[in-house]
């Protein structure tokens, strides 16, 4: 059992041996060679020397970025320079009135008089014909499937469906 161990052990470094030796066999190490060779010349020289050096080495084995970084922020993009623009003058739009608070609750029909039962949040409305609704809405007719108001402010005529015909 120790023969095999030693073995073993006797496997595993040589194949360590020989892989810390093979990058130096197969990769010629040129930078190494000239140091030794310019050993007695001045600064620059050396410098000249690894220059060249890395110049002689081919594309493949010269120091590359292995892990460069990367943004992921699009690139600044030139503001260019066009002709000015025309300053157009904004339209006036007419006023409008706002959008009907009310919903149709329901309605209640008398022989010559009609009711129609109005909500808005929680206030409950009922109205005839001409009836004022806080100051703003009047009701101008009451149809069998349109009720029809005025906004006061602006006298704007605006309807509500309140259902369908019999």
């Amino acid at each position: 059992m120790n023969t095999q161990r030693r073995l073993a052990w006797l496997a595993f470094l040589g194949a360590a041996a020989v892989l810390a030796w093979a990058p130096g066999y197969f990769f010629d190490d040129e930078s190494a060679d000239s140091q030794t060779a310019v050993a007695a010349a001045d600064k620059t020289a050396v410098a000249a020397s690894e220059a060249a050096a890395q110049a002689a080495k081919p594309a493949a084995l010269k120091l590359r970025d292995l892990f460069p970084s990367k943004s992921w922020k699009p690139a600044a993009q030139m503001a260019t320079v066009t002709e000015q623009p025309v300053a157009v003058a904004p339209v006036a739009l007419p006023p409008a009135a706002p959008a009907l608070p009310f919903q149709f609750v329901g309605r209640l029909d008398d022989r010559d008089d009609q009711q129609v039962f109005l909500q808005s949040g929680e206030k409950l409305y009922v109205v005839r014909r001409g009836d004022v609704i806080d100051d703003i809405y009047r009701i101008e007719h009451i149809s069998a499937t349109e009720l029809s108001l005025v906004y006061l402010p602006l006298h704007l005529s605006q309807t509500l469906s309140v259902g369908s015909a019999p």
